[in-house]
């Protein structure tokens, strides 16, 4: 990742600036107190604060003003430097230095964006991250700065680690960049990138600010469950229900239970047709310029230009990757769809039934149902949320050897927002703060993310910054009558997006661009997949997971066994659609070209892989992966083969899931250093051995 693109995507905190106009902050206590949180962070010689959030749009312009004449004198300070009095420190550091400091703007304004209640605000963070965006592109076009590096560099530093490794990563910027081209040709490529960097922030603003009203009678929405349709604003008329298609687990959930199959057709085709016309032309624009722009570089491929930093390496071993498994799969998907069609031709009398792409959500639920005796509306009173959240700190906290407070915040950007402090158990170092923003609301970004506010790096006075993250997720709303009730796919999000925040939190990393999930795209995932497992888990579930009606009655283990059946019977269907979007992911950013439909690509894609797609949808418009995980959504099932290799190490502990050495070896070989050192290393210190596929192909029930 070029240090310029850690300004785009690392959301860090800003020095010790004093507070701006306009920008909220205030005194406050809690259980665990921010300022003690500070001041036992000093004797380890470290730093824990909050960002500083801007709460007005002039708040927006002046932040964004003022960041860029900072950091604009900081790289003239380099780039006047005479050659002879260039070190390592003051040139490759100062650079790092400056990325870290820079990124506290564009992150705030990032979570802003897509969380804030105010409108107004909302918009003025997306103009300002446009100007950011610009701007950081721009840095790497500085050739002043890029010949005091290469001064630097051609002293041939005796360097090692990870020095070394920023170093090498800072040349490699440079020449992905293209400062190694005529200066026509580098002038081009920085035009093209600046107006990719304003196009991709349009398009995910589009994302998140779709929404679709769809009007259902009681009658249209049989088999939807009570909880859903007694929400507020989902009934609103006497016969009258209005499901959200924006609104993820309102979506899912009446997609895998409503019996009419003209409901379910209906509610997709208003999911698979949100921010059509805002994004499609966009679209287009964006994959010809990714296009271009890898052209004028020198690469085959956009494709190919993002896999290079990736564990992959090319665009074509992530598609042999991908096609190889879409054939592994086959057999068992064919079976899965021949099943679901039999369910099909039983519930409607239509011998010749045949599975819709709107029909599968449904009747994987209703084989879970009749096969399997698993439904997952009813297992939803295990699962109350808080009692969920805090079962899962009390199993995070034994294993990784950490502590967990709740912090009163300083700001909250809505009602209902947490803020919590870590500790090491062992010594009561405080590694860093989260919040915690859970359910949906208007405006909100829609579906399940971590968001780096502050990463950890290593700071000039010599402290430690410790990073501040945030969890942005859209749970079922708590209800005046009961909590919020979680599936137990949710409880499997919220343990998977917490492990992101582990894998910022814990990070020992000295240089931002290397902190905490600052690894390659392939793998950053799988740290948090292999948590998904602890869900499995009798011994983990038995933690938390008790009926909030009667705490005494918990999840029977032939419930745990049919889930768990249910899961591997449905598998299949599973893995093809993700592997359906990471082809398209690929396609789009290797064969498009200028002029082409890529409504047309990704329905052809989809088809093939997965289920035919109504001609009249335009899934592509919703996919918001595109624009942060570009080349990259294969990336899911590469570190899914990761992430299964790693759970095994628990699986044949005696200590299973709860074994805290393991924990602990997993903390301080797999989250701590980050992308400080390749990760092959990190996985195989880890594993104690060379990574294999064979777990992962054995829980898709494929021979190895």
């Amino acid at each position: 990742m070029r240090w310029t693109t850690v300004l785009l995507l690392m959301i860090c905190v800003s020095g010790c600036q004093s507070p701006r106009p306009g920008v909220a902050t205030a005194a406050g206590g809690g259980a665990l107190s921010l300022a003690v949180l500070e001041r036992e962070a000093g004797k380890f010689g470290a730093v824990v604060r909050v960002p500083e959030f801007e709460s007005t749009p002039e708040a927006v312009r002046a932040a964004v003003s003022d960041t860029i004449a900072r950091a604009n004198a900081a790289l003239d300070a380099i780039a006047r430097r005479p050659a002879r009095e260039a070190t390592f420190a003051n040139t490759v550091v100062a650079l790092d230095d400056i990325g870290f400091e820079s990124a506290c703007l564009g992150n705030r304004l990032e979570l802003v964006k897509e969380t804030s209640t105010n409108a107004a605000l909302r918009a003025a963070a997306t103009e300002g991250m446009k100007a950011f965006q610009e701007w950081a592109v721009g840095l790497d076009y500085r050739e002043d700065v890029y010949a005091a590096v290469s001064a630097y560099a051609a002293t041939r530093p005796q360097l090692a680690g990870e020095d070394a490794r920023l170093l090498e990563r800072t040349l490699l910027d440079y020449r992905r960049a293209g400062l190694a081209l005529p200066k026509e040709a580098r002038v081009e490529a920085e035009a093209m990138r600046k107006e990719l960097a304003r196009l991709t922030t349009d398009f995910s603003s589009h994302v998140t600010g779709a929404r679709q009203a769809v009007r259902f009678t009681r009658a249209e929405l049989a088999g939807v469950p009570e909880s859903v349709l007694a929400l507020p604003g989902v009934k609103t008329g006497e016969d009258e229900f209005t499901v959200m298609a924006n609104v993820t687990f309102q979506y899912v959930t009446v997609m895998e239970n409503a019996r009419p199959e003209g409901t379910r057709e209906k509610l997709f085709r208003a999911r698979f047709n949100l921010a059509r016309e805002a994004n499609l032309p966009l679209l287009g624009r964006i994959l010809g310029l990714r296009g271009r722009i890898a052209a004028r570089l020198g690469y085959a491929s956009w494709a190919d230009y993002q896999t290079e930093l990736k564990m992959a390496k090319t665009a074509g071993a992530a598609r042999e990757f991908c096609e190889a498994l879409v054939r592994g799969l086959q057999p068992k998907f064919d079976e899965e769809l021949r099943a679901f069609a039999a369910l099909k031709a039983k519930e409607t009398g239509d011998p010749a039934a045949r599975i819709r792409h709107w029909d599968w959500r449904y009747y994987s639920n209703r084989l879970k149902q009749e096969q399997y005796a698993v439904d997952a509306e009813q297992l939803r009173v295990f699962f109350p949320y808080d009692k969920v959240l805090q079962g899962m700190f009390a199993i995070y906290e034994r294993v990784f050897g950490l502590r967990f407070g709740e912090v009163e915040p300083p700001y909250r950007w809505a009602d209902g927002v947490r803020l919590y402090g870590v500790t090491d158990a062992g010594t009561g170092e405080p590694m860093g703060l989260f919040y915690l923003d859970m359910f949906p609301r208007e405006g909100k970004y829609h579906h399940f993310a971590q968001f780096g506010l502050i990463d950890g790096k290593r700071l000039v006075d010599g402290r430690y910054q410790r990073p501040t993250v945030a969890l942005v997720c859209n749970f079922p709303t708590p209800q005046p009558d009961r909590p919020s009730l979680l599936t137990h796919q949710d409880v499997e999000t919220l343990f998977h997006e917490f492990g992101h925040a582990l894998h910022s939190l814990v990070t020992r990393a000295r240089y931002v661009r290397f902190s905490g999930t600052s690894v390659p795209r392939d793998f950053v995932e799988a740290p948090s997949q292999m948590l998904e497992n602890w869900v499995w888990d009798k011994a983990v579930l038995d933690g938390f997971a008790a009926d909030y009606r009667d705490p005494a009655r918990k999840i029977p283990p032939e419930i745990l066994r049919q889930l768990k059946a249910a899961k591997q019977a449905t598998i299949g269907t599973f893995y093809r659609r993700q592997l359906a979007m990471a082809l398209l992911d690929l396609r789009l950013h290797t064969r498009f070209r200028e002029g082409d439909d890529p409504v047309r690509v990704s329905n052809a894609v989809f088809t093939d892989v997965f289920l035919p797609v109504p001609e009249d949808t335009a899934f592509v418009a919703y996919f918001n992966h595109l624009m942060h995980y570009d080349a990259a959504y294969y990336g899911y099932a590469w570190a899914d083969t990761i992430a299964a290799d790693m759970a095994t190490v628990f699986e044949r502990s005696p200590r299973g899931y709860g074994d805290a050495e393991i924990g602990r070896r997993l903390r301080e070989e797999i989250y701590a250093p980050g992308d400080s050192r390749d990760v092959n290393v990190s996985i195989e210190r880890f594993l104690g051995r060379p990574r294999s596929m064979a777990p992962f192909l054995r829980n898709l029930g494929i021979a190895d």
